[in-house]
């Protein structure tokens, strides 16, 4: 009889990855069945998506109004398991929901993998402790996740990035930097809530820079989520002769670039792991950072490139919190531009830091162990 999967996810960049764990699984074991909570890259990849929880993704004040719709989802789920009990629970990021649905899956007898580690190390420790509750095993996809998560009490296994498994083959060969006409990234993330704060900052910093340097071309890729957020800011306030934006071409967009603006977050190894240097940004909610963040994160940087260089000082500049007016940003940029020994002194920092992290096969590892977990624990829930 064949093995059955259920996977949730929460947001976009966890139903790629959830997308190709799938496919890694499938290929392991061809007559497994996979469903589960998700969005269209899971569908593309041949899982039973019954709810949609990717479109609606959110963070900050607004994740507060999706709490309904989790607590419906977890009512449907307690039923679906019922009438169709899965072999193991995969949850893939997205600890404020998956946390929910691990305890939920803990609950039922089921065993649980969870897929990309929550950034406990950085804020909110205590989450190790829930993990080792309702976790049978966790997959980290940084370097140093697993001996932290370990020394814990959490069963934690290095498995490798899966960022690198879905880039496409490096440029053989960098552009020309053209100092009189530069191409700069603007990255404003992939959700709603995320780019809706940080673009309009970025496109005032991209005025700025262009003041300085007219000929300046901006590429900015966007995704199903922030599409048309971008468009109608650019409507709105940019020239249309500035800026090219593509939906869904962040790798074709930002190999061509001399200097990304990006928001933090994975984006900054997705920029890092085409060699292009950038200045990383986020503008939140000023509430929540002053009521929380600034007393929870305990971080000694943002930018994930900066925390993985090992090193006290940053290899990119942070701009975390971004409050205030765009010039800080913006001429900071600037003067990377004059200066392109900078850019060229950051990518080989960028490289370095790299080199440990930048293989394929972290979708395949996770797949071998989520079956190693079925093949362990399935006897002893009988």
């Amino acid at each position: 009889m064949p093995r059955r999967v259920f996977i949730t996810v929460g947001e976009v960049s966890g139903d790629a990855n959830a997308a190709n764990f799938a496919r890694e699984l499938r290929s392991l074991e061809p007559d497994i069945l996979i469903d589960g909570l998700g969005g269209p890259a899971m569908r593309a990849a041949g899982v039973t998506i019954h709810h949609d929880t990717v479109s609606r993704s959110a963070m900050g004040l607004r994740a507060l109004l999706r709490a309904v719709e989790v607590r419906r989802l977890l009512a449907w789920t307690r039923e679906y398991y019922q009438n169709t009990p899965p072999d193991l629970h995969v949850c893939v990021d997205s600890w404020t929901m998956n946390y929910h649905f691990a305890r939920l899956a803990r609950r039922e007898g089921k065993p649980v993998f969870y897929y990309i580690a929550p950034q406990a190390w950085a804020s909110r420790p205590g989450r190790a402790k829930r993990l080792r509750e309702c976790v049978d095993l966790l997959a980290c996809i940084l370097p140093f996740e697993e001996q932290w998560f370990s020394s814990r009490g959490v069963n934690a296994k290095f498995v490798g990035h899966p960022l690198f498994d879905r880039l496409p083959p490096a440029a053989t060969e960098r552009k020309e930097f053209l100092p009189a006409a530069p191409v700069i990234g603007l990255i404003p993330g992939s959700r709603r809530a995320i780019a809706r704060n940080n673009f309009p900052s970025l496109l005032e910093a991209a005025e700025i820079i262009r003041h300085e340097f007219p000929h300046t071309r901006f590429l900015i890729p966007t995704t199903e989520n922030t599409d048309a957020i971008i468009r109608s800011e650019l409507n709105h306030r940019g020239d249309p002769n500035w800026f090219t934006e593509t939906p869904n071409a962040f790798d074709e967009l930002v190999r061509q670039c001399d200097l990304c603006l990006t928001v933090s977050g994975t984006a900054t190894l997705h920029v890092a792991a085409h060699n292009v240097p950038m200045i990383v940004v986020y503008r939140g909610s000023w509430l929540l950072w002053n009521l929380l963040g600034r007393w929870i994160i305990n971080a000694r940087t943002f930018a994930m490139v900066n925390i993985l260089s090992g090193s006290d000082k940053h290899i990119v500049p942070e701009f975390i919190p971004w409050y205030g007016s765009a010039e800080g940003v913006a001429h900071c940029a600037i003067e990377f531009l004059r200066h392109p020994a900078m850019l060229d002194h950051q990518r080989q920092a960028l490289a370095e830091m790299l080199r440990p992290l930048a293989a394929p096969g972290a979708s395949r590892k996770a797949a071998e162990l989520a079956r190693k977990l079925m093949d362990e624990v399935r006897p002893q829930l009988r």
